[in-house]
C-alpha cells in the first residue's frame, strides 16, 4: 500500500479544515499523500499543515519552480494512482466540467489518467443549482466518480444538503477503486436494469415494482473492474453510476432494439431488467374514460429479450435474472435451460430482505451444468461483486480452453 500515491486536491472550502484529518488518515492507511491547494484554500488553511500530516511537500502555484525536472502538474498526474478532490467547491467542479486548467489542481485534473474522486461540500443552494447539477452529471458520464454530500446544519447556518461526506466514506470508495482488480479490463458488458412501461393510452401504463437498483449495482460493479459498460435502462429515479454508456428506454419493444443492437459487440451480457411479458393490444389514441364498474384490457406478449439473445449468442457470457414466488429452483432451472443461459440469478420475492425496491437481496445462482450457489442476505452492490467474480471465472475458463 506504500507504493500507492493519493494526490488530494483541496479546494476553498469552510470544509477544508477536515481536509487535514482526512489526510492523517490516509497516511494511517499506508498511503503517501500529496496534497495540492487552490489558492482560495490557502485563506482556509495553511499548506504548513498537509505538508506536516502527509511528510511530502505541498503544492500550490502552478509557476513555482519544480522540486524534480518535470513539469509539476504533469508530474502530479503521472505519479497518482487515485486523484481525490477534498473538498471540492462548486466553483472547482464547474471549471472541471468545462475543461477549464488554470491552476495547478485544474491542471493536474485534466492531466491525469488516474480515477478522479470528488467529494463536494458547499451551500444547500449551490447543490441545488441546476447549473451544480448539470456539470456534476456531465462529469460522471465522463467517468469521474462522485461521493455525495451529506445533509445537515451547515457552515452558513442552513440546513440541507451540501456537507462534506463522512471521511470514513470517502476513504472507502478510494481503497474500492485503488485495490479493485481490474480482472474485466478489454471487456465489453451490457446490463439491462429498471422496469419496462407499456402505454394504455397516453396517461396510463402498465408496469412492475422493479427499482433499477440491482442492474445498476452491476453496471457499477463492472465499470469498477474495468470493462467498459452500456447500460440500458428502463424508467427509475437513480442516477447512472459513473463511466457507464446509458441508453434509456421506455417500452419492452425499445428495451428489445435496443439490447439487439448492442449484442453483437459486446462480451457479457446481465439481464436484470425486470421487462413486461405483456402489453395492451390496442394502445388508445385519447385517455380512456371511466365507464361502467370494470374493463377488460386485451393483451399480447412482448419479445422475449433472453430468448432472442440465448438463440443468437456465440461468444458472449449471458446471465438472466428470475424473480419468482413459489417453486424457485425448479421454474428457474427451466429458464436456465430455455433461454441457453450461462448463469441464472434467482431470487424469492416473497423472502423478507429480496426483490424489488429494496438495497439487500437473497439470490441463488445457478449453472447449467446443475450446480448451485446459495448466498445469503447480502447488499445488492455485494451481489453484484459475486455475480461477476463467476463472470471472470467463466471467461477465464473459455480462455484457457481457447488456448488448447
Amino acid at each position: 500500500m506504500s507504493q500507492k500515491n493519493i494526490v488530494l486536491g483541496v479546494t476553498g472550502s469552510i470544509a477544508s479544515y477536515k481536509a487535514a484529518e482526512l489526510t492523517s488518515l490516509l497516511v494511517k492507511r499506508g498511503f503517501s499523500v500529496h496534497v495540492v491547494m487552490t489558492a482560495a484554500a490557502t485563506s482556509f488553511i495553511a499548506p504548513l499543515t498537509f505538508q506536516t500530516l502527509s511528510g511530502n511537500p505541498v503544492h500550490v502555484d502552478m509557476f513555482s519552480p519544480p522540486k524534480d525536472w518535470n513539469v509539476e502538474h504533469i508530474g502530479l498526474a503521472q505519479m497518482a494512482d487515485l486523484l481525490l478532490i477534498a473538498p471540492a467547491t462548486a466553483n472547482f467542479i464547474g471549471k472541471i466540467a468545462a475543461g477549464i486548467a488554470d491552476d495547478l489542481l485544474s491542471a493536474t485534473v485534466l492531466a491525469t489518467k488516474a480515477p478522479v474522486v470528488i467529494a463536494p461540500a458547499m451551500n444547500v443552494g449551490m447543490y441545488e443549482n441546476k447549473i451544480f447539477q448539470r456539470n456534476m452529471k456531465l462529469l460522471r458520464e465522463y467517468g469521474y466518480y462522485f461521493v455525495e454530500p451529506e445533509e445537515g446544519r451547515l457552515a452558513c447556518g442552513t440546513a440541507g444538503k451540501g456537507r462534506l461526506a463522512d471521511l470514513e466514506k470517502i476513504i472507502k470508495v478510494v481503497e474500492n477503486l485503488i485495490f479493485r482488480e481490474q480482472d474485466l479490463s478489454g471487456k465489453k458488458v451490457l446490463v439491462t436494469a429498471g422496469p419496462t412501461r407499456e402505454p394504455l393510452d397516453p396517461v396510463r401504463f402498465l408496469s412492475n415494482y422493479s427499482s433499477g437498483k440491482m442492474g445498476y449495482a452491476l453496471a457499477e460493479e463492472a465499470r469498477e473492474r474495468g470493462a467498459e459498460v452500456i447500460l440500458v435502462s428502463g424508467p427509475t429515479g437513480l442516477s447512472p453510476p459513473p463511466g457507464v454508456k446509458v441508453d434509456f428506454v421506455e417500452t419492452a419493444q425499445e428495451m428489445f432494439e435496443a439490447v439487439l443492437n448492442y449484442f453483437p459487440e459486446v462480451d457479457v451480457v446481465v439481464k436484470a431488467a425486470a421487462v413486461a411479458d405483456f402489453r395492451p393490444k390496442q394502445v388508445a389514441p385519447e385517455k380512456v374514460k371511466k365507464r361502467g364498474s370494470c374493463m377488460v384490457i386485451e393483451l399480447e406478449a412482448t419479445p422475449d429479450i433472453l430468448f432472442h439473445l440465448g438463440k443468437q449468442k456465440n461468444k458472449q457470457i449471458l446471465v438472466g435474472f428470475a424473480a419468482e414466488t413459489e417453486n424457485l429452483l425448479e421454474n428457474a432451472r427451466e429458464k436456465l435451460r430455455e433461454k441457453n443461459l450461462d448463469l441464472l440469478v434467482a431470487n424469492d420475492l416473497k423472502q423478507e430482505g429480496a426483490g424489488f425496491q429494496v438495497d439487500t437481496n437473497i439470490a441463488t445462482i445457478l449453472y447449467p451444468d446443475g450446480g448451485v450457489l446459495r448466498l445469503p442476505k447480502m447488499t445488492k452492490k455485494e451481489l453484484a461483486r459475486v455475480i461477476f467474480d463467476e463472470v471472470v471465472k467463466l471467461i477465464k475458463l473459455r480462455e484457457k480452453e481457447g488456448d488448447r
